[in-house]
């Protein structure tokens, strides 16, 4: 086969002027001509006709390729494809000191990371609570004692400790307080228990939607549903019992029938002990003032009751005359 060279270029068969390999290196800079070589025509198919890579002609006379290396265009520094700008030391410095010091997890943190996370199983699968969120809110649940005989817990759930609504990440921390509120109630219950829910001192911006409260009962494992004995609601609110109202075809009658409305914390020391309840501050302030205004308004009605009773008596006096029962009328319509 033969290989066509470029005009004034020297041809392999004239083996007697090829020149001799250098021996010594070139310190002055001075480089030899390059010879550059035009690839042949190749027939790439994979048959053994003529021309092609596989045919006779090809493989019986590899020697008729005669190609002098030392003359083969090889790259130099000029050709070489490695960067050689100017790099800023300062960077390689700091890079060296971050890749050397790596932060270690410590104890600490982990114990930390701990507590902003809390992992729990909630209806058999597995749900991660962000506790720094919800820390503000974790009063919204305590214990609060026994009654009966046995582990008969109760629950208290102060709405007053729930968020403001006007918070713009106020549906994300619902959801972990839904998550955080049923997985300490499945801690808090070993029997039957009660459920105290204080109403009272609860802004309208801060409770609990409708389809907040559905979740919570349909989230509530089977065995809470059935050891609950009775769900007292104290200081309930016109949009409380709304809300109930509205739920109640979600939820079943025996749930319903355990639901009971307290007007007073007296009120509700006659039905359960007290000794380890805590009762919010504002709750009982909530809860001082709506007593007396409604020992103001008792002393009223009772008052008018006595006034009513009185004119009865004097109308019904027979020894009255007509005129005196209009004097007595005048005098009472008097400011």
């Amino acid at each position: 086969m033969d290989i066509p060279f470029e005009e004034g270029m020297l041809s392999p068969n004239t083996a007697d002027m090829r020149p001799e390999p250098p021996n010594s290196l070139d310190l002055n800079g001075t480089h030899p001509r390059r010879i550059k070589l035009t690839a042949p025509n190749i027939n790439l198919s994979l048959d053994q006709s003529e021309g092609s890579v596989l045919s006779d002609d090809n493989l019986d006379s590899p020697d008729e390729i005669d190609i002098n290396v030392d003359e083969l265009d090889t790259p130099d520094e000029a050709d070489s494809f490695e960067y050689t700008g100017h790099e800023d030391p300062m960077a390689n410095k700091d890079s060296g000191q971050e890749s050397e010091s790596i932060p270690e997890y410590t104890a600490e943190e982990e114990r930390e990371d701990n507590r902003l996370w809390r992992t729990v199983v909630i209806g058999e699968q597995e749900q991660r609570i962000d506790m720094k969120v919800i820390e503000p809110y974790r009063r919204v649940i305590s214990h609060g004692g026994y009654y009966g005989d046995g582990l008969n817990a109760i629950i208290v759930f102060a709405a007053c400790f729930l968020p403001d609504s006007s918070r713009a990440d106020y549906h994300y921390v619902m959801e972990n307080l839904f998550l955080y509120v049923i997985s300490t109630l499945e801690l808090m219950v070993a029997e039957d228990y009660m459920i105290v829910y204080l109403n009272g001192a609860t802004p309208r911006r801060k409770m609990p939607g409708l389809g907040w409260m559905k979740k919570c009962y349909q989230m509530i494992d089977r065995r809470l549903r059935k050891n609950l004995k009775s769900f007292i609601i104290v200081h309930p609110s016109w949009f409380i019992r709304t809300i109930l109202a509205v739920t109640r075809p979600f939820i079943s009658s025996k749930f319903s029938s355990k639901i009971k409305y307290v007007s007073s914390l007296s009120e509700l020391s006659g039905l359960i002990p007290m000794d380890c309840i805590h009762i919010p501050e504002s709750i009982i302030k909530y809860d001082e003032e709506k007593s007396y205004k409604r020992s103001v308004r008792l002393d009223e009605e009772l008052r008018e009751a006595s006034e009513a009773a009185k004119t009865s008596c004097l109308y019904n006096d027979p020894e009255m005359t007509s005129m005196e029962k209009d004097i007595d009328l005048k005098l009472k319509e008097k400011p």
